[in-house]
């Protein structure tokens, strides 16, 4: 039997114990035990870690710690970022085996430690990507902590090669945004009013045709791609999550009413052929018992409870966001990346358990990165459906490289018939071969 792996630290912590956590058990598959007795470490002849300043004749594996993991609250650190050849990009510079705290690094960017602080909002009030260490520092296109990891668990089997790691597998989750389920078809006698006279304003008329064709059940709809959607699903086996926005009709949730009964008959419809979750609406973002209505309206819908989230517009701000899901009932969300930039907002490319740091507590909320939405390569990287690939692939390569969740975003209106995204339906098929190859 392989013993636990021993950590000696001058004391514990919550925080010190969550990374751990992470490291050791979720991605290595190790047990472990921290002690503060320097006997007990320095006899042991098991794998073992010295988080601390003090010398030992037997460190085992030497990782000098900085302040982080062993404070409360919120403080302003000065972070330093230079450039390593084993671990690529570093912070929290220290002396021993591993030249920098990896643990309190790791910590900071896996607790999004940077968006507690004051920083400057988005048009939609979201942490500004370009705030981002990540961005700031070149390292948004890799999944920088899971880089430090393999780093380390190759130190840790070198030394110790009776360590048996935990492998992990691939795995891919397709998740398909509804924010509109329908361009033209099942929007009440008002908005479809509302929309006929738009359309006489501007004097588009060929939109009034469209929009007369669709109503009179004469064309399909053009955001209506859901078959489509449930076959590339089918021919390739795929993991899909549909996510769908229940809130009520505003400037930025202009989704249809959740009492239609159409509307209901779609998501039943597709609740039978993949998960689906809750797309919590731009104006629940402040607002708890909105939240709640949202989720009780998908679990009437579908008789069953809602456990999956992704925030409209990717939405997060911490620690409220993740408080008011957890309040709901949530038990895994995906709304870990920007809405604006594919890659790794978190570093990471695995899921694991959101820590709260105002409370200090690991939480049971499981946070599922996403790093490439259909929208991000055509407006961010100008990507057209020739080249989306192109800029997708090294992301996903990323993610391969270490067995991560590679969690992607499209929308049902781009797989649909609207002219301005012809060709991405081919995009979806292309990207779902070069993820599964």
């Amino acid at each position: 039997m392989i013993e636990p792996v021993l950590i000696y630290s001058v004391k514990s912590s919550p925080r010190l114990k969550y990374i751990l956590n992470i490291f050791l058990k979720d991605v290595l598959g190790l047990d472990f035990v921290i002690t503060q007795n320097p006997v007990q470490f320095e006899q042991t002849e098991s794998a073992k870690i010295n988080y601390s300043t003090q010398k030992f004749i037997k460190d085992g594996i030497k990782i000098t710690p900085v302040s982080l993991l062993f404070e409360y609250g919120i403080k302003d650190h000065l972070i330093e970022v230079h450039s390593q050849k084993d671990y690529n990009k570093v912070f929290f510079k220290t002396h021993g085996d591993i030249q920098f705290d990896i643990l309190a690094a790791s910590f900071w960017l896996l607790s999004r430690y940077e968006e507690y602080l004051p920083f400057k909002q988005d048009k939609y009030n979201r942490f500004d990507v370009k705030n981002s260490l990540a961005f700031q520092y070149d390292f948004m296109d890799m999944p920088l902590v899971n880089l430090w990891i393999e780093q380390f668990k190759n130190l840790l089997i070198t030394k110790y090669p009776e360590l048996k790691v935990k492998k992990h597998t691939f795995s891919y989750v397709s998740t398909i945004d509804i924010d509109n389920a329908y361009k033209f078809k099942y929007k009440g006698v008002m908005r479809e009013a509302g929309g006929y006279l738009k359309s006489i304003i501007t004097r588009n008329f060929q939109e009034i045709k469209e929009r007369t064709s669709v109503i009179l059940n004469s064309k399909p709809d053009p955001f209506d791609s859901y078959e489509f959607l449930l076959e590339v699903q089918k021919k390739n086996n795929l993991n899909v999550l549909f996510f769908f926005l229940l809130g009520d009709y505003g400037v930025n949730d202009k989704n249809h009413p959740a009492n239609n009964k159409d509307f209901q008959i779609l998501i039943k419809h597709l609740a039978d052929y993949a998960k689906i979750g809750i797309h919590p609406s731009y104006k629940s973002n402040d607002n708890l018992n909105q939240l709640k209505i949202e989720v009780n309206r998908l679990a009437n819908i579908t008789h069953a409870d809602v456990k999956n989230s992704r925030q409209h517009f990717a939405i997060l701000k911490f620690p409220e966001t993740y408080l008011s899901l957890l309040q709901a009932g949530i038990t895994s969300d995906y709304s870990m990346g920007y809405g604006n930039y594919n890659g790794f907002r978190a570093s990471f490319c695995i899921p694991y358990n959101w820590y709260d740091l105002d409370s200090e507590q690991e939480t049971p909320l499981i946070i599922h990165p996403f790093c490439i939405i259909e929208t991000t390569l055509r407006f961010t990287n100008k990507a057209t459906n020739e080249t989306a690939i192109t800029f997708a692939k090294p992301i996903i390569d990323e993610v391969k490289k270490y067995n991560g969740e590679l969690v992607t975003i499209i929308h049902n209106d781009t797989m649909g018939s609207v002219s301005e995204w012809k060709g991405w339906k081919e995009v979806y098929e292309q990207l779902v071969k070069e993820i599964l190859t």
